[in-house]
């Protein structure tokens, strides 16, 4: 009966010619496009620099007021407002600022380019069937490869340094924003497009003047998860030459740094503490907003 359990798999030679075809032809196509693809990253190695250099050349102060200002105009809430200000007064008194601020600066440029690129596609798959069915599975996979999967492809291509780990971050981080922006649009109520037709609007103008407002909650949601997602990934990217607080963390994993492990793991507990306070107090806003406008 043994051969009734035993899978049925592909001849072992086969297997390995195909992996090396699969293989040096990926490294071919490397050779050959490699420097033409890292070219086209030099705009965003350039945000990403004077992002960088803004957290880090500002004087502490400044930023933190920054930060504070953001959360209160998000949140219009004292207490989240003064927990993230203990939250930035330990991360500089316990010496992590700089680091800190790296990786806040790599977080923010994720979140610019994964809205960038995340909400048309969003709006795409809301507006056409076929397209939902096609990005759903791709969506799918990408949610559930594991993360150091991602870096492989990417340093291949890049090579180790910080757009490498960039784009690695915004891949990991992106389903949540497509997804959540096609279903706030979806669940825009139908009588409500029903009265923008009747007042003789254009597809553009429900889209931009009625189904993002009212989906905007619900956007929020996909923003804050895929910021929590790349904060998720900052110590992975670490790996390929992103700087921040994930290079503390790797280097206490490697060295058994108990001290410097943990502080700077709570650093960056204490920085997505702040990012999914903030977004969720905003989105929480706007949905009281939304039913006082259609209540």
């Amino acid at each position: 009966m043994d051969w009734f359990f035993k899978f049925p798999h592909m001849d072992d030679a086969a297997l390995r010619a195909l992996k090396k075809t699969i293989d040096e032809g990926f490294r071919g196509f490397t050779r050959a496009y490699g420097d033409t693809i890292e070219s086209l990253f030099t705009p965003l190695q350039h945000f990403l620099i004077y992002a960088e250099r803004f957290t880090t050349k500002t004087p502490w102060p400044i930023i933190t007021l920054i930060i504070l200002a953001i959360a209160w105009a998000a949140t219009r809430n004292l207490r989240i407002v003064a927990g993230c200000l203990v939250t930035l007064l330990l991360i500089g008194y316990f010496d992590m600022w700089d680091d800190t601020m790296r990786t806040i600066s790599m977080i923010f440029v994720c979140t610019v380019l994964s809205i960038a690129i995340g909400l048309p596609i969003g709006i795409l798959m809301s507006r056409n069937d076929k397209v939902q069915k096609i990005v759903n599975p791709i969506l799918d996979v990408m949610q559930t490869m594991p993360s150091f999967v991602y870096l492989i492809p990417v340093v291949m291509l890049l090579g180790i340094g910080k757009v490498p780990g960039l784009i690695a971050v915004v891949i990991y981080a992106i389903p949540p924003m497509i997804r959540l922006t096609n279903l706030g649009i979806r669940l825009v109520d139908r009588d409500v497009l029903e009265a923008a037709d009747a007042f003789g609007a254009d597809s553009r103008q429900k889209l931009f003047k009625v189904q993002l407002p009212l989906a905007l909650p619900t956007i929020m949601a996909g923003i804050n998860q895929t910021i929590m997602m790349a904060l998720a990934m900052v110590v992975i990217a670490s790996m390929i030459g992103v700087q921040g607080l994930g290079q503390p963390v790797l280097k206490a994993i490697a060295n058994q740094y108990f001290t410097l492990g943990i502080f700077n793991g709570l650093a960056i507990v204490g920085i997505a503490i702040i990012f999914d306070r903030v977004s969720q107090a905003y989105g929480h806003r706007l949905q009281k907003h939304r039913e006082i406008v259609h209540g």
